[in-house]
This record gives structure tokens, sequence and C-alpha cells, in this order.
């Protein structure tokens, strides 16, 4: 049900495709999406909670615009693509199926967020206004630790010329462009590095979501379902 983290401490996890009961071509832990029965959304979003230790009413969620707005986080659903938090009790989810779910953790100062990368998110720097974000919480860069979860891998994401122009514009190194595809792991690691996070404090899982552990809306052509990056500070 969930792949963990070796550098965040606190409760977290990126989901799988498995351990829930929506039926095909959802199976099985379908966590969002628009075509799948609600009632199976709900109740695997509730088993994948639980499993976490916490609740429905304790998620903190997005309307997802592939754009960098950071919100701190509140129960319910709000708009944007990042969340942060520095409160107990709440549980803060990104949704995927190829773009990548970032995890970012000053255990230190008891901070946290999450942040939905996809292509547009990455250019525009969600990972470095995430970061901007738990400063200002109160969280020091220095302290931060950031897991980047599943996501489409460089030899399956091909883009077309002005794709790769914008990430040229926006100031991206060629070792992020390699012929047709972009590498999202290595533009997210470079912006991460722009803002002050040491390389030795970013893990990534550095799997594919055309895996068949995994949901993807490039492979399975739109129709498919969705995996979260969730974390959260439970209460002590």
């Amino acid at each position: 049900m969930w792949l963990f983290a070796p550098n965040i401490s606190c409760t977290h996890g990126f989901s799988t495709r498995h351990g829930g009961i929506s039926p095909e071509p959802f199976g099985s832990l379908n966590l969002g999406g628009s075509e799948d029965l609600p009632a199976n959304i709900k109740q695997n979003r509730q088993k994948a909670l639980e499993s976490l230790g916490f609740t429905n009413d304790q998620l903190c969620y997005l309307k997802q615009v592939h754009g960098n707005r950071v919100q701190i986080a509140k129960e319910g659903i709000q708009e944007g693509d990042a969340l942060v938090s520095r409160e107990q009790g709440k549980i803060l989810a990104v949704s995927a199926a190829d773009c990548y779910p970032l995890l970012f953790e000053d255990v230190k100062n008891g901070i946290v967020g999450a942040a939905h990368a996809g292509w547009r998110g990455t250019v525009s720097r969600i990972a470095s206004e995430t970061v901007n974000a738990m400063v200002k919480l109160g969280a020091d860069a220095n302290h931060i630790r950031v897991a980047i979860g599943q996501g489409i891998c460089k030899d399956r994401f091909e883009v077309g010329e002005e794709v790769k122009t914008i990430f040229r514009q926006e100031g991206f190194p060629e070792s992020c462009i390699d012929d047709q595809f972009i590498d999202l792991i290595a533009a997210n690691r470079f912006v991460l590095s722009e803002c002050g996070i040491a390389d030795e404090h970013i893990w990534s899982m550095n799997r594919c979501t055309y895996e068949p552990d995994f949901f993807s809306y490039r492979r399975d052509k739109g129709v498919t379902g969705r995996m979260w990056g969730a974390i959260g500070l439970s209460h002590k």
C-alpha cells in the first residue's frame, strides 16, 4: 500500500496501486480521479489513511492546478500544488499519476510539506516555493530533508521543442534535457539545490510510474487512478 523514504522520520508514505477495493482499470487503491465510483475512492482513502494512523477528518489535500502556489494546510480541500504545516494531527496529501510527489520535513523545527511537481510545477520551481513557505513557518533550510517519490522516468517523458525551450529559458541546465526527454528528478534536484538544500538531504525513489505497481496517466491514456504522497505530524 505504502512505500517509505529513509530520510523522513515522521509519518509519511508514497502510495502504490495495491491494497484497495476499486475494480480495473482503477485496481485497486485508487485515491482520486473522476471516473471511479466516489464510494470506492472514499473507502480507499479511509483504508490508506488509517494505515498511517490518520482519518479522513484530518486530511488536507488540494485541487491541483499545475502551478507553484503553496498553501498553509487546512483540513479539507484548497487550491494549489503544495501544502505546508507545523500543526500536529494533520495529514498533507498530494495526488499524482506521473507527476512527482515531493515530501519535505524539518524534524528539528517540526515542520512538514508536500508538493505536486509535474513539468509545469517543476519549471515554475514548486520545490523551492515549498521550502520558502516552510522557512516562513520557522523551518531552517539546513535541516530540511526532501523525498522524491515515484514519477514518470526520463526515458518515458518525451516532450516537444516548446517544453525544452521553456526549461532552458528558466535556467535549467542541459543535464536535465536529453534529446527529446526531460529528467524531472534531475530538474527538481537542481531547484532544491538552488534554494540551499544539500544534495545528501535529498532522497529519490527512482521508480517509474510505467511500472505495474503504479498508476500512469500517460501509459494508461488517461483512464487510470491516482496515488498520493502523504506526510503528517502525529499527536505526541
